[in-house]
């Protein structure tokens, strides 16, 4: 049933005391029914009007304050309203107004269901179910993949000089629960509480790392956050350099412009040259140019920490390196930075400088690294490095790296001696370039052809190539096969296993090279490379697979 009440305001003076205290304004009740007559209208003081609550049904009288007679809301008995308090011009009231009946609840608040015990649990179990899975329950195709990758590496030759395997404590920390930690910062200044351990690992790794070296905490700063050495290099370069500033690396043809262009920072290292490095002739450049040097060592850094090569520490500003490849470490980047006070300058910039004059490099690469280019390190991958890098500082370590060197020599003379060409003739470190073309073959040839006898090279462009599309040669390193006990014997059988395969692949390609699809198929039907692969399976498993029980 619809209401016929109306509420309002109006004042209570004359037009000429429209001034009047707030306190003679009242209120009235209308029907609406009723003509707009004054008999109509009763006026009521401004006051907090009561209220009757019960059983939900709420009525009541409205009383003049001048002994009036009372206005009475007539309401039918199923209506139900409710009151609700408000304030006008200061003044405290409770107005009046209908719901729907849908709207009203009369009876008691329904209480909150209280699950049982066994339902709690039932939840409880289901969140849970996953955290302790395995990868053979949690992920089964999965798991059949990664089980047929392991199968790979343990049947296979692992020739690439850039890969090698880490030893199972790597792999435990890379697997553990510091994965769930978020560290964004340094140490000591970090963005999320609860990193007092995670603090004490990258400062152990960072210690670890000096040490791995042989560098003094006084001049050498170093940062373990990259997740690559690319990331490294370019924190390097975001920190230090301004726009419109120059690089300058090295490119097979060219040479003798540094002093042309006057680089911000002059890079030395590579990841194909078989030779030492003339650090000394690098640093002699950067100072007549005024340039930066950085070294990336990614290459040789298993060499330089066990003094295996010449050392770019004794000549560079900024170092930078992988942190696997020879060091067996877990995939990532470093940044090794000068500290304290700068020599006085030499060569063309002699005059230039002072002996107050300090590095300014750490600051820089830290802020670059983080918060410009990352964030929040991997400390699950720094953990793993300081392992590694404990295993750098120990004298089996240095024993690795020689048979390394020794084990590269080795294979260098056997293709040598069956008349292959090597790039610069020979090899100094753990590499070594193989030119492929008096064979007729490409780097990408050799390459496939390669792997379908579960041997594992890189096509790679050596000098004289017209570009990298179809590069000439292949880079061969020994680091990965001398971590599973591989001898200078065992790579003297290696050398056979190689020049079979260029053999068995210039000879098909020389009677289907002109048909992609013929050579191909060539090779898969060919008996004589079907006879190397079972050869080269035979003589890898001979060899355990570091880190797993195979």
């Amino acid at each position: 049933m619809e209401s016929n009440l109306s509420l309002g305001l109006v004042p209570s003076v004359s037009p000429a005391s429209h001034r009047s205290q707030i306190s003679d304004d009242s209120i009235f009740v209308r029907e609406a029914s009723s003509a707009s007559s004054a008999a109509s209208v009763h006026h009521l003081p401004l006051r907090l009007l009561e209220s009757i609550n019960e059983n939900c049904h709420r009525g009541g009288l409205l009383h003049n304050q001048n002994g009036g007679a009372a206005v009475e809301l007539n309401r039918d008995p199923g209506d139900e309203e409710d009151e609700r308090e408000f304030r006008i011009l200061g003044h405290s009231m409770c107005f009046k107004r209908r719901r729907p009946d849908s709207e009203i609840q009369c009876g008691p608040a329904k209480r909150p269901v209280v699950a049982s015990e066994s339902d709690l649990q039932e939840r409880r179990s289901s969140v849970k179910a996953w955290g302790n899975q395995p990868i053979s329950e949690a992920d089964p195709e999965l798991f059949e993949i990664m089980g047929k990758e392991k199968e790979r590496q343990f049947k296979g030759i692992e020739l690439i000089a850039s890969e090698n395997f880490v030893c199972r404590a790597v792999m435990d920390a890379l697997g553990s629960h510091l994965t769930n930690k978020y560290s964004e910062g340094m140490p000591g200044a970090r963005y999320y509480g609860g990193n007092q351990y995670i603090d004490e690992i990258e400062n152990l790794c960072c210690k670890r790392a000096l040490d791995a070296f042989g560098l003094d905490s006084e001049n050498w700063g170093v940062n373990v956050q990259p997740y690559s050495c690319t990331s490294a290099n370019f924190a390097v370069y975001t920190g230090l350099l301004l726009p419109g500033d120059r690089i300058m690396g090295l490119d097979t043809p060219s040479g003798e412009r540094a002093l042309d262009f006057r680089p911000k920072i002059l890079i030395c290292g590579g990841s194909s040259y078989p030779r030492e490095w003339d650090y000394a002739r690098f640093r002699q450049i950067a100072d007549k140019c005024g340039a930066v040097l950085l070294c990336d060592m990614a290459q040789i850094s298993g060499l330089v920490a066990t003094k295996e090569c010449v050392n770019p520490f004794d000549y560079c500003d900024i170092v930078t390196s992988t942190t696997h490849k020879s060091l067996r470490g877990p995939r990532g980047g470093i940044i090794f930075y000068r500290k304290g006070a700068k020599p006085r300058k030499r060569g063309m910039l002699l005059s230039q400088g002072n002996e107050s004059e300090q590095y300014d490099f750490e600051e820089k690469i830290n802020f670059a690294v983080f918060p410009s280019l990352q964030g929040g390190p991997h400390n699950n991958h720094i953990a793993a490095l300081a392992i590694a890098l404990k295993q750098v500082a120990t004298p089996e370590y240095k024993v690795y790296m020689q048979q390394v060197k020794r084990n590269s020599q080795a294979l260098a003379n056997a293709l040598l001696r069956r008349r292959c060409r090597l790039v610069t003739g020979g090899t100094d470190n753990h590499l070594l370039l193989w030119d492929l073309r008096p064979l007729g073959l490409t780097g990408k040839t050799y390459e496939k052809v390669c792997e379908m006898c579960h041997i594992t090279v890189n096509k790679i462009a050596i000098f004289g190539d017209n570009g990298t599309i179809t590069p000439g040669g292949v880079r061969i390193g020994t680091p990965a096969m001398t971590s599973r006990g591989c001898l200078e014997s065992d790579f003297e059988t290696m050398a056979d296993f190689l020049l079979r395969v260029a053999h068995i692949a210039s000879t098909l390609q020389r009677e289907h090279g002109k048909s992609p699809k013929a050579f191909l198929e060539a090779l898969q039907s060919s008996k004589d490379l079907a006879e190397v692969r079972n050869q080269v399976e035979g003589f890898a498993t001979q060899f355990a697979l570091p880190g797993f029980d195979v």
